[in-house]
């Protein structure tokens, strides 16, 4: 397929977290906030003179610091985070305002706060408790938490409007955002998309790396280039399989090629830095208060394994199940990354569920943070694509 216009600039967006794009809204005199996690609504620090960038440890070598910090038993991304903070990666953020997810991602922030990593005079962080399930106790403890902890501060340090009107505004790009992120992903449902896995997940990952109002122009180009661009006229060679990926954290689009390259196109992502479900636009009613919105929609879509109510355990899996038909997936990749507390439950749970109760091929995998490994992942991945061909012969 012809390359698409803008793929290398998004790729570029993901080789460093204080990108151009980042750069650029510093330098307009927008609040850059660091946050490391989807427990939070997103819109929330995305109000008009601040913008959130999600915290990423691009090209990540040792993490042996943030290990002695944290022991080698805990989540390789935590640890790679505190890594990349004590090197003095992080010192572009104005505050950092993240949730209480887990207790491994509450020990790195909390190092972070201990150990100084950013040294800025007006520098904060905000830890965030978030709930454990979607009823309405505890959309109204979001919304009282999101209210003390997030917008109060910004206006107090930073004078950040927090008006209804500001986050109608937050809401109206955040939903653009959404819209076209959606577009370029329905193309994926076609039988040869004129999109790959690897691409979708580029430019989605970038707009967790960027002020939305800056990407946003690309997005759009893009969607208007995918409406013309030809699919792939060797796709059945190249991709033998059709999967669905979901699990924990993914932010680096490579492991996503490295899987495609083994035979299994990814049609759909369900994972941390992932579209679904951090990519469904919110809608706004005139009778409740908005910010009360804002946070049911997050805490009622919320697809983590941190809500362990059984309606919600139930329906994470009826999501998989309707989303990998949707998109004509030929089996399901579970992924956890390395020491995941969640995930580690639900992988296992989950790949049980969709194989047994479900009827889908499942492949299991334990995902480290630090690159390596790929020819292991090929060689799995490659053998789990065989035995999807060999199932539909036998089903002839």
């Amino acid at each position: 397929m012809k390359d698409l216009q803008h793929l290398i600039f998004f790729e570029n967006l993901l080789t460093e977290v204080n990108n151009d794009l980042v750069r650029e809204g510093r330098d307009r005199g927008d609040v850059c906030v660091g946050t490391t996690c989807f427990q939070l609504p997103e819109v929330v620090y995305s109000l008009p003179g601040v913008f959130p960038v999600y915290l990423r440890a691009p090209r990540t070598g040792s993490i042996d610091m943030g290990t002695y910090y944290m022991t080698s038993m805990t989540c390789e991304f935590a640890r790679a985070l505190l890594e990349r903070g004590l090197e003095g990666g992080y010192q572009f953020l104005d505050c950092l305002i993240a949730p209480a997810a887990c207790s491994q991602m509450a020990d790195c922030i909390e190092n972070m706060e201990r150990l100084n990593v950013n040294k800025k005079d007006d520098f904060f962080i905000q830890l965030v408790d978030a709930p454990m399930k979607n009823d309405d106790n505890a959309i109204r403890h979001m919304t009282n938490m999101c209210r003390r902890r997030i917008l109060e501060p910004l206006h107090e340090k930073y004078g950040i409007d927090i008006s209804d009107k500001a986050l109608k505004k937050a809401v109206k790009i955040h939903n653009d955002v959404c819209k076209a992120i959606n577009k370029i992903g329905e193309y994926r449902k076609e039988d040869n998309p004129r999109i790959t896995g690897y691409e979708f997940a580029v430019i989605c990952t970038a707009t967790f790396a960027a002020p939305k109002d800056l990407i946003l122009p690309y997005l759009k180009e893009t969607v208007k280039e995918l409406k013309t661009r030809e699919p792939d006229e060797d796709y059945a060679k190249k991709y033998r399989a059709r999967v669905l990926l979901c699990g924990s954290e993914i932010d680096d689009p490579a492991y996503i090629k490295d899987i495609e390259d083994a035979g299994a196109n990814v049609v759909f992502d369900r994972y941390c830095f992932g579209s679904y479900p951090a990519r469904i636009p919110i809608e706004l009613n005139d009778e409740e208060d908005i910010l009360f919105q804002i946070c049911r929609q997050s805490v009622t879509t919320n697809q983590c394994p941190r809500y362990m109510d059984g309606a919600t355990i139930d329906n994470r899996k009826k999501v998989i199940d309707t989303l990998a038909k949707e998109y004509k997936a030929d089996g399901i990749i579970v992924e956890q990354m390395k020491f995941c507390n969640f995930w580690g439950y639900e992988r296992a749970a989950m790949t049980n569920f969709l194989r047994d109760d479900y009827g889908w091929p499942v492949l299991s995998l334990d995902k480290p943070y630090v690159a390596g490994g790929q020819g292991q992942l090929r060689t799995r991945v490659q053998a789990f694509v065989e035995s999807i061909e060999i199932k539909k012969i036998n089903n002839k």
